[in-house]
């Protein structure tokens, strides 16, 4: 039996605990704010998406940074042990479209109360209100925390990212790393909204629309789905999944498109606006527009195809009418910055893997130090993808302590 202190009491953190414990060790649990599981109140807009119910290998698909270093943990502790564990310690879970997890209360503190519930069943001591200062190294770790020194065998941090640092994320984790030696991968926000040098149609969403990033001639990143048109630029589902791919990389080379009506090629698409054309030949081109779009859009539209928005439909020329499907079928996005921590769902960043055991979790320049969740340079996708990786290296630090 070993003494094993846990740094943090999110997802990764009480995941952990419980597996440390259930191998036999004695386990305390030290959480700098008054409750546990503060960021998991938060997730899913107070639901918390905990998981996404697919196999292993088709949630790997899903991971934006450190697949291969995840392919271990998710392999041991995969999403339908997750939803095992769960349903084992009582939590009846539903799933949803995209095979999204939620608790079928739809509470998200259900699943915090679940977590606690079943690290207290097996001992786990839990520290409130208890933050941690420094980590030594001698014979064994001290830890020197507001409450007291603490003493042990092991230590994992799961001290969060830099996302929602009301909740406790303030980058603890990351200084501890750093003073045990270990390199960090500079972080940035991921699954986060951008800004744009314009903003239009605030409070708009269009469904099916495609966005296309390139860097140059290169494409990044098209893909149809949600998006949201907000007072600084876009959100939505297509733009949280895009950031997490363009985080790292300089805004300025970066030119975004979108494509208003992707299920209408160029032709197609002509003949829908010669028709329209013709129907409304009188009116003027900014009351037409709204046929195919909000009309908040019509004039951005109209604008990026230097047509007048009063000019009538019926003096369109063909040369204009080519230019305004372009505008339709690749309208431009300057993008500017991203949205801040704050804003974003999880951080993009973190320990080095290079120096950290993908089966264990732990440190290869300390031993007895382990690492998991949100801490490691790992990130993936929206849809249940990030907690379930918090819970899958979580079991495992917590699984392999020696």
């Amino acid at each position: 039996m070993k003494e094993v202190v846990v740094i943090g009491g999110g997802a990764s953190g009480l995941m952990a605990a419980y597996a440390a414990a259930e191998s036999g060790n004695r386990v305390t649990l030290v959480e700098k704010n008054e409750k546990l599981g503060k960021k998991i109140y938060i997730t899913g807009k107070g639901r918390c998406n905990l998981t996404n119910d697919c196999p292993p290998d088709e949630f790997l698909q899903n991971v934006v940074r450190g697949g291969k270093f995840l392919t271990g943990a998710i392999y041991a502790f995969p999403p339908a042990r997750t939803m095992q564990f769960m349903a084992e310690n009582g939590l009846a879970l539903k799933v949803e479209r995209g095979n999204r997890v939620f608790p079928a209360s739809d509470h998200a503190s259900d699943v915090t109360k679940t977590l606690v519930s079943a690290c207290t069943r097996l001992g786990v001591k839990i520290l409130l209100n208890s933050e941690v200062q420094k980590i030594e190294r001698g014979d064994r770790f001290r830890i020197a925390t507001s409450n007291g020194d603490l003493a042990a065998d092991a230590v994992i941090l799961a001290t969060g990212g830099l996302t929602y640092p009301s909740t406790g994320s303030t980058g603890d984790g990351y200084r501890f790393a750093a003073e045990a030696g270990h390199a960090l991968i500079p972080c940035v926000p991921s699954l986060v909204g951008l800004e744009l040098k314009t903003a239009y149609a605030q409070g708009v969403t269009l469904k099916n629309v495609v966005l296309t990033a390139k860097r140059g001639e290169k494409v990044l990143s098209s893909r149809l789905g949600e998006l949201l048109f907000t007072h600084y630029g876009v959100s939505g589902p297509l733009v949280l999944s895009l950031s997490a791919e363009i985080n790292r990389l300089p805004l300025a080379e970066i030119s975004l498109s979108l494509d208003f009506k992707p299920a209408l090629d160029e032709k197609t698409l002509e003949n829908r606006l010669l028709r329209d054309f013709t129907e409304r030949k009188n009116e003027q081109m900014k009351n037409v527009m709204r046929g195919l779009l909000p009309a908040t859009l019509a004039l951005p539209v109209l604008q990026a195809a230097n047509i007048s928005p009063v000019k009538q439909a019926n003096a369109v020329t063909r040369e204009e009418r080519a230019r305004l499907i372009s505008a339709l079928k690749s309208f431009p996005l300057v993008p500017t910055k991203l949205r801040g921590f704050k804003e974003a769902v999880v951080t993009s960043g973190g320990v080095s893997l290079t120096e950290v055991d993908p089966k264990t979790m732990e440190s290869k320049k300390v031993k007895g130090l382990h690492f998991c969740g949100e801490v490691l340079d790992v990130d993936a996708y929206t849809g249940g993808f990030n907690l379930q990786i918090a819970f899958s290296t979580g079991y495992c630090a917590g699984k392999n302590i020696k």
